[in-house]
């Protein structure tokens, strides 16, 4: 199999003109976007890389929807309706708030000083709405990691007036963890002392003690790079993994935290099939399979499988989480790149590859 690797990658190789260009996280760019030696989606019913929604990690029609309605009126009104009728403590709402921001956030950058101006509205017309005071919040959270430093006097400033905002969203909505989920963004990016962190983790756990969203936030500040340490952070993991309520997904914990802890490149096969990275998986997958179908985090947990079970070389099983999440990438490994549809479609190619040359087809798979 060692051979197979070498040879699908030499493949993909040979359509790119230049050296091979490793990732972050062991990521690695195999092909050009649109190279005549790419794996052909449509082959497989896949969704073409152009066509990728980067918005969301799964599909959510009544996101899309509105999404849709906001960004061709600019008005705010939709969102916040669709915000106001989803449960405070559900994934959903933490998913459609991070959803709003992002759309806000990827407009003002591809058209400065006039994009996301709908949020801006929503927030000088309707100060009082606590959907709204949550996305802004969100947005300021993620403007600050996309458009600046960490370190630097502008992302400090600008996740300065991120807590600011979280405070004041948090009574407009008693008993709402996400303006305490979002902060916790900011703590990690503010560097907040254990002590901090631990008050905040408490509104949090008092509210909504399975989030999964939460978890996955505060699992990024206890990663090594930021403030505690790989061991604690994979204490924290296991630790909610065991005490996760059946057929929570907290039980793919593990492997988040594994991939927290990726070193910056590794080609090194036998790392993906070590006894930690195994048992991650083997955890994730149990957790895909016990979950609760249309849970909102279940398209996470995929994404990410679909990293490690191609990198490991499992290629039926990654084919089979491919189809059902092919069409949106808006998720964990890929949003960590800054083209998230071709990050995830070198892997989808690379993942059709390791399957037909081990005998699979299209036929085999849709059949």
């Amino acid at each position: 199999m060692e051979i197979l690797w070498f040879l699908i990658a030499m493949c993909m190789l040979a359509a790119v003109i230049g050296p091979l260009a490793l990732r972050r996280r062991g990521g690695i760019r195999l092909v050009a976007p649109g190279s005549p030696d790419a794996a052909d989606p449509a082959n497989y019913d896949f969704v073409r890389q152009e066509e990728l929604d980067i918005r969301m990690p799964g599909p959510d029609q009544d996101l899309e929807d509105v999404l849709d309605v906001v960004q061709s009126t600019q008005g705010w009104q939709a969102a916040a309706q669709l915000l106001a009728g989803t449960a405070k403590d559900s994934e959903a709402r933490w998913q459609r708030v991070q959803a709003f921001a992002g759309a806000a956030s990827l407009e003002l950058a591809r058209r400065p000083g006039e994009g996301g101006r709908w949020l801006r509205t929503w927030r000088a017309e309707a100060p009082k709405d606590a959907g709204g005071a949550a996305v802004h919040a969100e947005f300021l959270v993620q403007q600050a990691w996309r458009t600046s430093t960490p370190g630097t006097d502008d992302f400090r400033i600008i996740l300065e007036e991120a807590r600011t905002v979280c405070g004041e969203a948090a009574p407009l909505a008693p008993g709402d963890p996400i303006p305490y989920i979002v902060e916790l963004a900011v703590a990690r990016g503010l560097g907040y002392t254990e002590p901090e962190f631990d008050l905040l983790w408490a509104k949090v756990m008092d509210r909504a003690p399975a989030h999964m969203g939460a978890h996955l936030a505060a699992l990024s500040y206890r990663s090594e790079k930021w403030h505690g340490s790989r061991a604690s952070a994979d204490i924290f993991a296991t630790t909610a993994a065991a005490r996760a309520p059946q057929g929570s997904l907290l039980a793919a914990l593990p492997l988040f935290a594994v991939y927290e802890h990726l070193p910056e490149v590794n080609l090194v096969q036998g790392f993906y099939r070590s006894a930690v990275v195994s048992t991650a998986m083997e955890g994730a997958l149990f957790a895909v399979h016990a979950a609760r179908q249309g849970d909102p985090m279940l398209a996470h947990v995929r994404h990410l499988l679909i990293l490690f079970l191609v990198r490991s070389e499992r290629w039926s099983e990654a084919m089979n989480e491919l189809q059902h999440v092919d069409g949106h990438v808006g998720a964990l490994p890929w949003t960590h790149d800054p083209d998230p549809a071709a990050e995830y479609a070198v892997y989808r190619a690379l993942a059709v590859a390791g399957y037909e040359a081990n005998g699979g087809s299209p036929a085999t798979l849709l059949g």
